[in-house]
């Protein structure tokens, strides 16, 4: 068996052992139970174990286990306090941290894509990764120009290993769910799926760097490294650096929280009018505060094109919710196939159901905590709830779920940030249909 497949079969092993592990705790829970301890107890317990097994397990692959784990960081500050601890680090090492590769495999991948003299494109190369990632890793450079430059070498056979592991874990997203109250794992799945396999060729990401390189040229806030090389599994990038967002995240003062949350903030917003493309992999390994106050931004292979800029449906929507409008809106909704033909819901109700998600908007400036999230996803996840049951009613038509999970992701950091943003201004200069 070549090494590949055998990798492969170990990956499918981990990842098949996580519902195994959980129906042996959801066994041993009955157990408990049955010698007296409370329900409630024993499902803390039981949930906690099992978020530890399912990031201790992604934390060890590569390919679509650690994107999965990565974009499912974001919505950590959504989980309550009781259950998030256990695993809280473990989801900040995802956004960052995977197992080096060794030196004489990164050779043959720059042999293979930049030629048999590529040490002669560069005047040092560091064989230390300086950073990791899902499907490949960088390292610190120097080009032959003098430039520093960051050099993302794909990991060989990424590609088997990205739909692998997909396919295995769309396999188990009902045992996800958990982790992840109100929020529909399956279709996050399915998407991610779509747009990661786009990744896999890196001249696409260089493509796409390019495009906001030069949309955010010279800007006062945000910096995007500049494309020096390509091929379809090496990219050399301008190198940059700055604190990550996941330290200021962990130790930040109150002032670098909220400077990092408006200018992210003000990056998700601003970049489909000035570049048409929206940056689709919101997590705080990708984002850095620079020692001169602005947002370094990585990581372009997952983008969704809007030529137009956000859709100006969403800022009506936004507005009319803010407003109360409760039959504008549901009208709004049915035009737009948020809510399919024949079915009936009450204005009030998709009101009641909408309006919680535009309160950061109806002050001046908004403080996106933990608890905040958490009551969101306590909400709209609780089966009992009648915001639930309305939430579960309504569509989420193709061309907006990319955007909607951006956002989601973009406000899971605002919230892991405990920042305050003054988002209605940021929105009402970006956001179009919400202020004209």
């Amino acid at each position: 068996m070549s090494e590949i497949p055998r990798k492969a079969v170990q990956r499918t092993a981990k990842l098949a052992g996580i519902p195994l592990g959980v129906a042996g705790r959801v066994v041993g829970g009955w157990g408990k139970r049955l010698a007296g301890r409370s329900s409630e107890e024993v499902n803390a317990e039981v949930s906690a174990k099992t978020a530890e097994q399912v990031f201790a397990v992604l934390g060890q692959l590569k390919g679509g286990a650690m994107k999965f784990g990565q974009a499912l960081s974001v919505f950590e500050a959504a989980v309550p306090d009781e259950l998030a601890e256990p695993y809280r680090e473990a989801l900040t090492k995802l956004q960052t941290a995977a197992p080096p590769m060794p030196g004489r495999t990164v050779h043959r991948v720059l042999t293979e894509q930049l030629g048999s003299a590529w040490r002669s494109r560069f005047e040092s190369f560091s064989d230390e990764p300086s950073a990791s990632a899902s499907i490949g890793q960088v390292h610190r450079a120097v080009w032959h120009d003098g430039r520093d430059v960051a050099v993302k070498v794909q990991y060989p056979g990424a590609d088997e290993a990205l739909q692998s592991d997909l396919k295995q874990l769309l396999r188990f997203s009902r045992l996800l769910q958990a982790i992840m109250p109100g929020t529909e794992v399956r279709p996050l799945l399915e998407e991610l799926r779509d747009r990661y396999l786009e990744e896999l060729d890196y001249r696409t990401e260089a493509d796409n760097q390019r495009v906001f390189a030069k949309a955010f040229h010279g800007d006062a806030n945000v910096v995007v490294p500049r494309v020096v090389a390509s091929s379809p599994k090496v990219m050399v990038t301008e190198w940059t650096e700055g604190v990550p967002l996941s330290t200021i995240i962990r130790s930040g003062s109150v002032e670098d929280r909220d400077h990092a949350g408006r200018l992210l903030s003000e990056f998700h917003f601003s970049a489909p009018s000035r570049s048409g493309l929206l940056h689709a992999d919101p997590h705080p390994g990708n984002f850095m505060l620079g020692a001169d106050g602005r947002l370094r931004v990585l990581d372009f292979g997952a983008v969704a094109r809007l030529p137009e800029g956000l859709p100006r449906t969403l800022g009506l929507m936004t507005r009319i919710a803010l407003d109360g409008r409760s039959s504008d809106l549901v009208d709004l909704l049915r035009s737009e196939h948020f809510i399919r033909p024949g079915t009936e819901l009450h204005a009030e109700d998709v009101l009641a159901y909408l309006a919680p998600f535009v309160e950061p908007l109806r002050t001046e400036r908004f403080h996106f905590t933990r608890k905040w999230l958490q009551k969101q996803a306590e909400r709209v996840g609780d089966l009992r709830s009648p915001d639930s049951q309305t939430g579960r009613s309504l569509n989420l038509p193709p061309q907006y779920l990319l955007i909607h999970r951006v956002t989601l992701g973009a406000t899971g950091i605002l919230c892991q940030l405990d920042a305050t943003v003054p988002a209605r201004a940021i929105v009402s200069r970006w956001q179009p249909g919400f202020a004209d």
